[in-house]
């Protein structure tokens, strides 16, 4: 059976950049853009041109893409002047693009309230000015605002503003469900209504937000009422609660049995493949800590961390994933916890690449440690490599590159020079490499950040392989009682080559619960990069 094609229009690079904290700069959207090429999307909407200066300089010149169409966003000519003498559309219809897509109003509410003009006139600079955009470019698209509200308050004025712009000559009539309260079962209602009056749905596109948490069940179901464009983000980014997320979208596209035996979207196989990789880019430029629990692409997406769930999944993956990770370039991971059984444990020690004999005893000790300290308030399924450092000690396969001596921070609040109250942080620390006592001091602005300063400002000749070491996050929790609480400390390190790893500490000391996680964070960065320790512990 010949399969229907879906057309992938990302946005990005517009709803995207309305994300609270997200600024993207010219070079983050030409990355951004050819990211989004070598995936596979059809459309690349750069961004409204005149809206703001990095948007119009975006603009000047197209990103050399090879697969993807390059659009222009903007909005109707404004009521009361003609097409050809609209400022505003005059700056999309200069750009340099291969399409523009043009948001106007389809329910009646905003025509009457926001605009203010007749039912009439609102067709008519819809007519005329996808009428201009179609001339210019070729392909022209009309985002119908609002239009799932619309059409509930008056079908009939909703319709008439996408048949205007399909009369007008638009590739596209996207069905914008811009509040993001509609659900999936009245848009598959709705696109199948309208789908029945205009003949087809083949040239009508899905636009959603995700306010009730619906935004990609409401693409699927607009896919399947006949919709063939979808819309959407990386990372579901956008305004309020985000637009419907183009990493869920695409592999359910692809995988899931009705869409994958009904439509097909222009990725191989080997495209879908580079989908974490893609995301966990986007997320590293907004410096965002990826989100783990993502589906399909999250670092939690095919974790087991139930022994009864480790033995089954070891039989046979199917048991508990509904996908192949690698399908879409992740990858499976064994957690180790208080619920860990021995498959747990033997899976990951193979996963870490750490050598064992499934009959040494010592395995059995090491598991019941693991339990114990998670008892103590570790929680290791998270700060995997805090549980590699313990496992391999246990099996005396733990190198040890430097010990501790000791180590001290005060914290003083005084007035400085100007008459300022401030708090400052001083750590000391004594280090042993090699034989030689290495002593170091450091300020900063609490006592975690001084003494890290501290651990990391001399160590030797191991020093350049930590320069590139940062802190990304610290949380911390207290496990139970107030002032005198055990507190559990969870550190998230990364390096000059974007890898990330976690750790964690636990102590009645929130300072001492840090030291902890800080030193398995530097021991485990020297472990992965080959440095020759001192001896074998």
């Amino acid at each position: 059976m010949a399969k229907d094609r879906v057309y992938l229009f990302d946005t990005t690079l517009r709803d995207g950049a309305q994300t609270q904290g997200v600024d993207f700069s010219v070079e983050d959207k030409r990355i951004i853009a050819g990211a989004l090429d070598r995936l596979g999307v059809a459309y690349i909407e750069g961004g409204w041109p005149g809206a703001n200066p990095t948007d119009s300089e975006f603009f000047t010149t197209k990103p050399p893409l090879k697969r993807a169409k390059f659009v222009a966003f903007g909005m109707t000519k404004r009521p009361g002047r003609s097409a050809a003498n609209d400022p505003g559309l005059a700056q999309i219809l200069g750009a340099s693009a291969d399409a523009a897509c043009l948001v106007g109003k389809s329910w009646d509410f905003q025509v009457d309230v926001a605009l203010g003009i007749s039912q009439a006139e609102n067709i008519e600079l819809i007519s005329d000015s996808i009428a201009a955009a179609h001339a210019k470019f070729g392909e022209a698209m009309f985002d119908a605002e609002h239009f799932f509200d619309g059409y509930k308050a008056n079908p009939d004025f909703a319709i008439q503003c996408v048949q205007a712009a399909l009369d007008a000559g638009a590739r596209w009539a996207v069905l914008c469900d811009t509040n993001g309260g509609t659900l999936p079962h009245e848009v598959e209602r709705i696109v199948g209504e309208l789908a029945a009056k205009l003949g087809d749905a083949s040239r009508l596109g899905i636009h959603t937000h995700n306010d009730t948490e619906n935004a990609v069940a409401n693409s699927l179901a607009a896919v399947k009422a006949g919709v063939r464009q979808v819309q959407g983000t990386l990372n579901g980014l956008g305004e309020r609660c985000g637009n419907a997320n183009l990493i869920a979208l695409i592999p359910s596209l692809m995988l899931k049995p009705w869409f994958r035996d009904h439509v097909e979207i222009g990725l191989s196989e080997q495209d879908l493949t580079h989908l974490t990789a893609t995301s966990r880019m986007l997320d590293e430029l907004v410096n965002r800590a990826p989100n783990r629990h993502a589906a399909y692409v999250g670092a939690s997406a095919f974790a087991h961390k139930g022994g009864l769930h480790v033995s089954a999944v070891m039989k046979d993956p199917r048991t508990y994933e509904h996908i192949p990770p690698e399908t879409v370039g992740n990858k499976r991971q064994v957690l180790i916890s208080d619920q860990a059984g021995r498959s747990n444990l033997l899976v990951r020690l193979t996963e870490a690449g750490i050598p064992f004999n499934p009959d040494d005893s010592r395995l059995n000790a090491l598991l019941e440690d693991v339990k114990q300290r998670e008892a103590e308030g570790y929680s290791y399924d998270g700060a995997e490599a805090s549980f590699e450092i313990l496992a391999r000690r246990a099996l005396g396969l733990m190198p040890t590159f430097f010990d501790v001596r000791s180590f001290r921070v005060t914290v003083e609040r005084r007035f400085n020079a100007r008459g300022q109250l401030v708090t400052m942080s001083e750590a000391t620390v004594k280090l042993n490499v090699d034989g030689e006592t290495l002593f170091s001091v450091a300020e900063g602005n609490g006592p975690v950040n001084a003494l890290d300063q501290a651990m990391r400002k001399d160590l030797g000749r191991y020093q350049g392989y930590i320069d590139d070491l940062r802190l990304a996050d610290f949380k911390v929790r207290i496990l139970n009682g107030g002032t005198e609480a055990t507190t559990r400390v969870m550190i998230e390190s990364t390096d000059g080559e974007g890898s990330r790893w976690f750790t964690v500490g636990v102590s009645p000391n929130i300072i001492d619960a840090a030291f902890v996680a800080l030193m398995d964070s530097i021991q485990w960065k020297l472990l992965r990069d080959g440095a020759t320790p001192s001896r074998q512990k």
